[in-house]
């Protein structure tokens, strides 16, 4: 059993990290997993846990804070009326079998793979926060029968691959098909939930060899715990932010941070 000191490190590392986490959603309208990953995986290693499995956990407890999260927004959105039902409704089935089966190759692949995954995986999302358009189209409407299929269950491998829910590929996904961004975002939150549901219940069933404490198949509870309550705190702080000021120069700032954590997460599954 762990001494309390190093328990009340590890509460602070997590509180810290749901209450950064929640400003940024609030602020920028990114979900929070982008962002939670790397901190669980930074946290956990600097209090000593590493192992072939820490990815795993980072994904698994990511994803666990997106049910709720993502849970939170789609009714508030819903009220709004802004959520396009007939696109989770057609996606939905797709976007759940693409995150079961990639739970199914998370849990076969070593932390150091997962690591460059979501590396790549970061740099791209990014990208596309950095320089994307808004006027940027593939076509007038989302795709459907086999491209529908085929990218809705590409969209829920890669974001369960990531840890992370519908936002970073959903919304720029619905925009290039000429969803109004506001709508975009709105359905995005019923992706997370697709996508958070299916592959948490698988993550829980896996055993992890050394985790840290109090966690449960691959959710670590504490984590899981903490960041709700700060996020939950912290999200509408950063939504007040968002009205105060102009949002796109700090969008740009985030998307340099996140390549800097996926060029570092690189780093670090080559070996330097």
């Amino acid at each position: 059993m762990p001494d309390a000191l190093l328990l009340a490190q590890m509460a602070l590392l997590l509180a810290a990290i749901g209450a950064v986490a929640g400003v940024i959603a609030g602020l920028l309208g990114v979900g929070g997993g982008i962002v939670l990953v790397p901190a669980f995986f930074y946290a956990f290693t600097a209090l000593g846990y590493g192992g072939p499995q820490l990815m795993q956990v980072c994904l698994a407890t990511s994803l666990a804070t997106i049910i709720v999260t993502s849970l939170k927004s789609v009714r508030a959105h819903n009220r709004k009326g802004a959520v396009e039902w007939p696109i989770l409704r057609g996606w939905g089935p797709w976007i759940a079998a693409g995150a079961v089966v990639g739970v199914i190759a998370a849990s076969g692949l070593r932390s150091v793979v997962l690591q460059g995954i979501f590396g790549v995986l970061g740099l791209a999302v990014g990208f596309y926060l950095a320089f994307g358009k808004a006027h940027w189209r593939l076509g007038e409407s989302m795709p459907q029968g086999v491209p529908r299929a085929v990218t809705g269950s590409v969209l829920g491998f890669l974001s369960v691959l990531m840890g992370i829910g519908g936002g970073s590929f959903g919304v720029p996904l619905m925009s290039l098909f000429g969803v109004p961004i506001h709508r975009a975002v709105a359905t995005a939150a019923g992706f997370g939930v697709i996508i958070a549901v299916p592959s948490v219940v698988g993550f829980l069933l896996l055993p992890i060899d050394s985790p840290p404490p109090l966690t449960l198949g691959a959710v670590n509870l504490p984590a899981f715990v903490l960041v709700i309550a700060m996020t939950m705190i912290t999200t509408p702080w950063g939504v007040k932010l968002a009205h105060a000021m102009d949002p796109k120069p700090l969008k740009r700032v985030f998307a340099l941070f996140i390549m800097i954590m996926a060029l570092n997460m690189l780093r670090k599954a080559v070996g330097y």
